[in-house]
């Protein structure tokens, strides 16, 4: 006869999963168990609590349908990354993602370059669905010429992560903005449509704050950035053209074309306008390589173009297929981990017990965001910081009447755009060091990604926008 697990038992492997990150991260510098050392932590995790599933006698099969439903809710998201990864590689070959940096360090001026690297950093990470992308490439190119014009570099590096953040979280070619409504239980395109009530009102407080900063500081001049734009256009044919691409990307994903087809459209468009457009660099590589060993590194493999420039090479580098494999198995990890605690009850009791101070829907909305930061800050891991909290709640919101896009809405308020904010998150640690800025000198700058968690707060309170369930 199956006994019942106890809220301490519950915990147990989550305690386990804190540690073993924890030691990793601190310890072993993230080297640990090599590349995939947060895969091999929580399946081993989640072994944990399936022994102690076995030691409460919980059913194999109940244990077994839970990761099941689990993986299978994620199967259309990894389709969509794995499609992500070619779409790198296509848009880049094809100048797609040159052109729009192109295009973006001419409007510079010292009067307007923080908004301005705002709405840059925005547009490439909607267009490309990674904040690491845009930050890598673009910021550290504004990065550069705001330092050489006098503007602090934690002020820079805010404004680029705020808007590389806004567009990650939109975009629908962001793992995260896939993860958070196959959690949740909600479709793709409900869950960006429902994100704009809180995510416009916060980039619009964003803006308003670095346009008001722009007037405060002092600059020391327009900084030279011909040399990069020569560079750009030594090797890519620059031209208005290219945009029809991600134009006609966005256009299908407002008429609610399924997700793959629209970036498969995405990738095959980009391909013939790389032959259109870059012809020299499509004929070099056809000599080398033919047109299925050209397809096949372009968009399955990672790949980069070799110029003169050490900035521009860290630009022209796409993942290709291949490159979303780290992602993907995370993600499948996760899922794994989550439907064994589900399947032996950890996370109901856990939930229950987190709940019982939540009386109200404000104080649903409450335990939720915490619950997202607080995994941010111990776990180390956005990824996890929804898929945790999104098991844990899913539940929760249906009893209370509460459509899902609410939940997948706060994961992604809370989970995905704080995490850049904690030193020894992934995403701190990465984007610190990419853009050469501590965490605490771009923290309070960082506008969007603290305020979006108290937008969606400041909604639970007032009920605004907060959708029922459909009966």
């Amino acid at each position: 006869m199956q006994k019942s697990i106890t809220f301490f038992q519950a915990l147990i492997p989550v305690l386990v999963l804190m540690s073993l990150l924890a030691f990793n991260i601190f310890v072993k510098k993230g080297e640990w168990l090599g590349d995939y050392s947060n895969q091999y932590i929580l399946l081993f995790s989640g072994f944990v609590a399936f022994v102690i599933g076995l030691i409460y006698k919980v059913r194999l099969r109940k244990i077994w349908a839970e990761v099941y439903e689990n993986l299978k809710s994620v199967f259309i998201p990894i389709i969509i990354l794995a499609l992500v990864g070619a779409l790198t590689g296509a848009w880049l070959i094809s100048g797609i993602i040159p052109a729009m940096v192109y295009y973006g360090l001419n409007i510079l001026s010292p009067e307007i370059f923080l908004p301005a690297s705002v709405i840059i950093s925005a547009i490439l990470s909607l267009a490309t669905g990674s904040s690491w992308t845009t930050t890598a490439t673009v910021g550290i190119a504004l990065i550069g010429i705001g330092t050489a014009m006098g503007i602090s570099a934690g002020m820079i590096a805010g404004a680029v992560i705020s808007g590389a953040y806004f567009g990650d979280k939109l975009s629908p070619l962001s793992d995260t903005t896939n993860l958070a409504p196959a959690m949740a239980g909600t479709d793709l395109y409900t869950h960006i449509k429902y994100m704009t009530y809180t995510t416009v009102p916060s980039i619009v407080v964003t803006l308003i704050v670095f346009s008001i900063l722009s007037f405060t500081i002092e600059t020391k001049g327009d900084a030279d950035i011909d040399s990069i734009l020569n560079s750009i256009g030594s090797y890519f044919t620059i031209t208005p053209w290219l945009f029809m691409v991600p134009s006609v990307v966005v256009l299908l994903i407002l008429l609610k074309v399924k997700p793959i087809l629209a970036l498969f459209s995405g990738v095959a468009l980009a391909m013939v306008f790389a032959y259109f457009f870059q012809p020299q660099m499509i004929t070099n590589n056809l000599e080398s390589e033919g047109w299925l060993g050209f397809l096949g590194e372009t968009l399955f493999l990672e790949n980069s173009i070799e110029t003169k420039s050490d900035l521009l090479n860290e630009l022209f580098v796409s993942k290709g297929v291949v490159g979303m494999i780290s992602t993907i198995l995370l993600i499948l990890s996760a899922m794994i981990f989550g439907g064994i605690m589900d399947g032996v009850g950890a996370l109901s009791k856990i939930t229950e017990v987190l709940l019982k101070g939540a009386k109200t829907v404000f104080g649903l909305f409450t335990s939720t965001v915490l619950s997202c930061l607080g995994l941010n800050a111990i776990a180390s891991d956005q990824y996890l910081a929804i898929v945790i909290p999104g098991r844990m709640y899913r539940k929760a919101y249906a009893d209370r009447g509460l459509a899902p896009e609410n939940l997948s809405r706060t994961l992604e308020d809370s989970g995905t755009v704080t995490s850049v904010l904690i030193p020894w998150n992934t995403c701190g640690a990465y984007q610190s060091s990419v853009l050469g800025v501590g965490v605490a000198e771009y923290f309070f700058f960082a506008i969007f990604n603290w305020i979006s968690p108290i937008v969606t707060l400041v909604f639970a309170y007032f009920i605004i926008k907060i959708r029922k369930l459909v009966t």
